[in-house]
């Protein structure tokens, strides 16, 4: 097994083991240490797993011990191997409805041995390394079939709420569930309700009381509330029945259909493959999400893969039920506050010690109650939020189908379908292309809406032919994708129409920008004629300013003004400004760019974000980020921090300086927008950014004593001293980007001073009070501007390292 372990695996441990969080550096020795976070949240999980376990075997007919041994092993052997250190795996609501089948149709021993065997399909695929392929499944497939699952469970459980038993499936327990109304036990009822308004009151307590209280899992209150007034009041029910260890049936040989065992099998793996893998990627999200969480690495799902199938294997093999990522465990397991593994594994251990200790407690618990957290579970699988995206997506379709075909076929027959209805959509989606033409004002639009293929090329050809000789036309593109017989259609036309003497636009409407394809744009024209565009240009929002070389060369600063410059005049309108080409008298340069740039945004930009800009001048600016980086002209916030209107507050100063608060150092400028930012607006973060080739860190390099009569640069340089005396000390540890050394001493010199004006800000006492508080975080940002990438400042074991931000490291 070890020789299929994932390349990532070793690398990922060895950082675990190097680097782990929160901890304290490495002693002279190897020694186990467990963060008190851990066994916290190890507490809080096991507290949660401990019912549900019983709950999720009860419901699927096996024994009462399957659940406690699947759980144990989820927790130790998954814990240990698996790719995802906070998810917590252990027996799954969304396994119920297969293990019922297998226990239905094989029985128990049986059950036992495709558990191995899935365990083991599970092992192959992590070391193919496919692990990745899971997550193309369509979500609303995913979404449906927990949803199915999740009727599928309740229905069931309804039976036993009631005080009767459930049958083999959905139609047959809805058409048992009037019979069961008929008869039902008032006492199995009554123990049901409590359980229930328990699961639902306990964590809506209020006040200071309450949110101490809530601390303890509402299932555990539930249960154990339940099992104490059944046991006050002498309630003659169905309990736990636990029986001897020494009796616990353990994997047999399958038996059975070759061709039913292998879909088994594969249906067992697949179900716990992407429920696991799906899990992982989400407990990633939530710990990134985290305050003070950091830089988060993220989950290894070959990893992860091995881990659950090694677990299916020993639990399949001790008599245990399959294991996969449980959600509810793992989002307990991430707010608790765990930060390694360990809490999964200590959660593992508590299971085993209370499977050994307290089954007297166990066998008191009611079976209705138990039932009933499982049926609240299966409820919960059909979430409201799920329905609202994939109806946004307009997959509803896909989910509604997959859905219907779990709870009235079975797991992998609605799978299968919702796979097959997936498919269907996106070719209906690929092949559905309007195609329209219409004039106005003597320009013919042809307006295509939707992807643009070879399939539609006839279409498209009619509407093209559409146009007259010599008329101007506006070709509107209106979708993602256009294959290459698409586009030699429309280019082919378009090179006829304009040398019969007519003119041709190619656009996107919804973007507003020319569309072309490299080949056109490396020529210098673009499709509807417009010469000068650089091949490689990939900028256009910025092409208007002169200092890029992808526009037209714009006059020196010296030149003389044009002759139509300098003498035409322009009639502005309030709305759009004048045309970007137009003259405007008296311009300078400077002064046209000015004009054009403004002109383009009232044009272009204007129309999609006076919705949005409207709102922000209602409801007044709600930034969540106080972002203070250089004045340099090559810094762009909004769009290194991809953010828009509202959502950053910038303060910009040459150097990106923080002047630490006093009399003799202070400044009022930089330390009231830092007060206005956290007691005002409440920004949950503030992050300084600094940049490569900063020209005041090279200022500060070169600079010399400032005497009374410095200027005013070199005054306000004399912040940046604290930097480049910590630049000097050789004692200090040296900031180090993506663990190499600084290329040279401004790089270094600017890696030093972001970190200095971290410490400068922890200073300011509105600064100081939010971060004791726990509502703000500080951030350290370099962006070099060559290689156009963004560093995020870690530190690890002492030493300050700017990690390269990649989409693999976040979970954004």
């Amino acid at each position: 097994m070890s020789a299929c372990v994932p390349a990532g695996a070793t690398e990922s441990a060895h950082t675990e083991r190097a680097h782990p969080p929160h901890s304290p550096p490495h002693g002279r020795g190897p020694r186990f240490r467990v963060a008190g976070a851990d066994l916290s949240a190890a507490v809080a999980v096991f507290l949660i797993a401990l019912p549900l376990s019983l709950g999720i075997a009860l419901a699927t007919g096996a024994p009462l011990q399957a659940g406690l041994v699947a759980a144990a092993v989820g927790g130790l052997v998954t814990g240990r191997l698996g790719g995802s250190p906070l998810q917590v795996s252990g027996p799954a609501a969304g396994l119920t409805v297969v293990t019922a089948d297998l226990i239905h149709q094989y029985g128990w021993r049986v059950t036992c041995a495709v558990t191995v065997l899935a365990g083991l399909v599970q092992l192959g695929l992590s070391c193919l390394r496919v692990a990745r392929g899971a997550l193309a499944v369509s979500p609303a497939i995913v979404h449906g079939m927990l949803a199915g699952i999740g009727v599928t469970i309740a229905v069931a459980q309804a039976h036993i709420v009631l005080g009767g038993e459930p049958q083999s499936s959905v139609p047959d327990n809805l058409q048992a569930l009037p019979a069961q109304l008929a008869r039902l036990d008032p006492a199995a009822l009554a123990v049901s309700v409590l359980t229930l308004a328990a699961l639902l009151l306990w964590p809506r307590l209020p006040g200071r009381a309450g949110r101490v209280l809530r601390r303890v899992p509402a299932a555990l209150v539930a249960v154990a509330g339940a099992t104490a007034v059944a046991a006050a009041a002498g309630l003659v029910l169905p309990v736990v029945d636990l029986p001897s260890w020494r009796s616990h049936a353990l994997a047999g040989l399958p038996e059975g259909p070759v061709l039913g065992l292998s879909a088994a099998v594969l249906t067992t793996a697949l179900v716990c493959s992407v429920q696991s893998l799906l899990g992982a990627v989400a407990v990633d999200k939530l710990a990134s999400a985290r305050p003070g969480a950091g830089h988060v690495v993220r989950s290894d799902l070959d990893r992860e893969l091995l881990g659950q199938g090694a677990a299916n294997v020993v639990s399949g093999a001790l008599g245990g039920l399959p294991v996969a990522g449980v959600a509810v465990r793992s989002t307990a397991n991430v707010h608790a506050g765990a930060v390694s593994r360990n809490s999964t594994m200590i959660h593992g251990l508590l299971v085993v010690a209370a499977t050994l200790l307290l089954v007297p407690l166990l066998e008191l618990i009611p079976l209705a109650s138990l039932a009933t957290l499982v049926m609240a579970v299966g409820l919960r699988m059909v979430s409201l939020h799920h329905i609202r995206t994939v109806t946004r997506h307009r997959e509803v379709l896909v989910y509604a189908v997959t859905a219907l075909g779990v709870i009235c076929l079975g797991v992998l027959e609605g799978v299968v379908l919702g796979i097959a209805v997936a498919v269907g959509v996106a070719l209906h989606r690929l092949t559905r292309t309007r195609i329209t033409h219409e004039e106005e004002g003597g320009v013919h639009h042809v307006h295509v809406r939707g992807q643009l293929t070879f399939l539609a090329v006839p279409r498209l050809s009619r509407a093209l032919h559409l146009v007259p000789q010599g008329a101007d036309a506006v070709v509107a593109l209106d979708g993602s994708f256009m294959d290459h017989a698409a586009y030699e259609t429309l280019q082919d036309w378009q090179g006829t129409h304009t040398a019969r003497g007519g003119t041709v636009e190619i656009t996107g409407r919804r973007t507003g920008v020319r569309i072309a394809e490299p080949g056109d744009l490396a020529s210098g024209h673009a499709p509807g004629g417009e010469p000068g565009t650089h091949g490689d240009c990939r900028c256009r929002p910025w092409t208007a300013w002169r200092n890029h070389q992808c526009d037209r060369p714009s006059p020196a600063p010296d030149a003389e003004p044009l002759p139509d410059e300098a003498s035409g005049s322009v009639a502005t309108d309030p709305r759009t400004g004048p045309e970007p080409d137009a003259p405007v008298r008296g311009r300078t340069p400077g002064g046209i760019q000015l004009v054009r740039g403004l002109s383009t945004f009232q044009r272009r930009t204007a129309p999609l974000v006076r919705r949005e800009l409207a709102r922000l001048a209602r409801e007044g600016q709600r930034p969540s980020q106080l972002f203070l980086t250089c004045a340099d002209s090559r810094v762009v916030t909004s769009m290194i921090t991809s953010s828009g209107p509202g959502d950053l507050f910038v303060v910009r100063n040459v150097g990106n300086l923080v002047p630490p608060p006093g009399a003799e150092s202070g400044d009022d400028s930089v330390a009231a927008a830092i007060e206005y930012a956290v007691d005002v607006l409440a920004v949950r973060s503030i992050t300084v950014c600094g940049h490569s080739g900063c020209g005041a860190m090279q200022a500060l390099l070169d600079s010399r004593p400032a005497s009374p009569a410095a200027t005013p640069l070199a005054r306000w340089l004399r912040h940046g001293g604290p930097s480049l005396e910590r630049l000097r000390d050789t004692g200090a540890p040296a900031p180090r980007l993506a663990g190499r050394a600084p290329a040279d001493d401004v790089e270094q010199l600017c890696l030093t001073n972001v970190v200095q004006q971290l410490e400068h800000l922890r200073a300011h006492e509105s600064v100081a009070r939010a971060l004791k508080e726990g509502r703000l975080e500080l951030h350290g940002v370099y962006f070099h501007v060559g290689e156009a990438q963004a560093y995020l400042l870690a530190e690890q074991e002492e030493d300050r390292v700017f990690d390269r931000v990649r989409d693999v490291d976040l979970a954004v």
